[in-house]
C-alpha cells in the first residue's frame, strides 16, 4: 500500500557522456509502498537514472535522496537497504541456485547462520525454485534465472527494490510468474521502482509512472490518468489508400482531440467516436482498413515519444 512518505527524491538530476546528455534535470518523488515505473524508448535515460539511484553511476549534477539519505554521501548505507535486479543477469552460471544466494548473502551482515539459512530457504520457495536449488544456473530457463535474480536482490531484505527491464526476453508464462512475485512484494510493503518498455507490464504493475524521452520526463501520473489526459477514451486506426490521406485527415482530424501518423496509418484520438464512425461511411472507398478500440498506455507512449509523430492538423 502506497503512503505519502517519500522514499526516493531526485532534484535536477543529470548525467552526461561527453557531449551526450543522458539525463537532463530530472525531478521525481517516489513514495513508500508504491510501484513506480520509468518508461521510455531506448536511450531515454531510464537505466542511467536507476544506476545513479543505487550508486553505480556517478551523478554529474543534481541530488538524490534515498530513505532520507544523500546517495552521494551515504552510498554504502543506501546500497545496504536497496535490492537491484539489473537488466543483464549477473548470476554465477557455474554455481548452483543455492550457492549463488549463499555467496551474495556473504556481502551483508545478516545475523546468525541459522537465520540466514532460513531466509535463503524462504527466498528459494518465493522464487519457486525448490526443485532447482542444487541445479547449476547455466541449466536454468530464462524465467528461472530472472526469478533467481529477484530472489538474490531480496537477500538483504531491502526497503526499495529496483528492477531494470525485469521481464525482457521472457515468454508470457514466465512474465506472469515474475509479475505475481512483484505483486506479493508490494503487498508486503516493499517499494518497487521498475523500468520497462512493455506497456502492459507498466499498466498492470505501476501505481504511477513517468514517461521519459531524451533524458527528460515528458509526462507522469497513474496509468489511467495518463491515458485519459493524452489519448482520450478511444483510438480510431485508419489505413488510407494511396492518394487518399489528405481526405482522411480532412474529414477525421476535426472530429478528434488529436491525431498522429505512424508509417502508413493514422491514429485519431477520440472521446466520443460516434461522429467519426459516421464519417467513415463516406470515406470507406478510400480506406484499406479501420479499427476502433479503447485507448491504452501504448497510445500515450507513442504519442509522447514517437520520433516525428504527433503532427497537429492544419488549419
Amino acid at each position: 500500500m502506497a503512503t505519502s512518505t517519500p522514499i526516493i527524491v531526485t532534484q535536477n538530476l543529470g548525467k552526461r557522456y561527453g557531449d551526450v546528455v543522458a539525463v537532463d534535470g530530472l525531478d521525481l518523488v517516489i513514495y513508500r509502498g508504491e510501484c513506480f515505473g520509468l518508461l521510455g524508448p531506448n536511450g531515454a535515460g531510464k537505466t542511467t537514472t536507476v544506476r545513479m539511484l543505487y550508486g553505480l553511476t556517478p551523478i554529474i549534477f543534481g541530488k538524490i535522496w534515498a530513505m532520507g539519505l544523500d546517495v552521494t554521501r551515504f552510498t554504502r548505507k543506501v546500497k545496504s537497504r536497496i535490492g537491484v535486479v539489473p537488466q543483464e543477469d549477473s548470476l554465477d552460471a557455474e554455481l548452483t541456485v543455492w550457492q549463488n544466494l549463499t555467496l551474495y548473502a556473504g556481502y551483508f551482515s545478516l545475523g546468525p547462520a541459522a537465520e540466514v539459512r532460513q531466509r535463503l530457504e524462504d527466498l528459494v520457495r518465493f522464487a519457486g525454485l525448490e526443485e532447482k536449488a542444487q541445479a547449476q544456473v547455466e541449466k536454468l530457463s530464462g524465467g528461472m534465472k530472472r526469478r533467481l535474480a529477484l530472489a538474490r536482490a531480496l537477500v538483504n531484505d531491502p526497503e526499495l527494490l529496483i528492477l531494470d527491464e525485469p521481464t525482457t526476453g521472457l515468454d508470457p508464462q514466465a512474465r506472469q510468474l515474475v509479475w505475481q512475485r512483484l505483486r506479493q512484494l508490494q503487498e508486503q510493503g516493499v517499494t518497487l521502482l521498475l523500468t520497462t518498455h512493455y506497456m502492459d507490464e507498466a499498466a498492470y504493475l505501476c501505481d504511477r509512472l513517468a514517461i521519459m524521452d531524451r533524458g527528460r520526463v515528458v509526462a507522469q501520473g497513474a496509468p489511467p490518468e495518463l491515458v485519459a489526459a493524452h489519448a482520450g477514451r478511444h483510438v480510431l486506426e485508419v489505413g488510407a489508400q494511396p492518394g487518399e490521406e489528405a481526405a482522411v485527415v480532412g474529414e477525421l482530424a476535426p472530429l478528434a482531440r488529436d491525431y498522429q501518423e505512424i508509417g502508413e496509418n493514422f491514429f485519431f484520438y477520440l472521446d466520443d467516436p460516434e461522429a467519426a464512425m459516421t464519417a467513415l461511411a463516406v470515406l470507406a472507398p478510400g480506406l484499406r482498413y479501420h479499427l476502433l478500440r479503447p485507448a491504452t498506455l501504448e497510445d500515450v507512449f507513442l504519442k509522447l515519444t514517437g520520433r516525428g509523430l504527433g503532427r497537429e492538423p492544419e488549419g
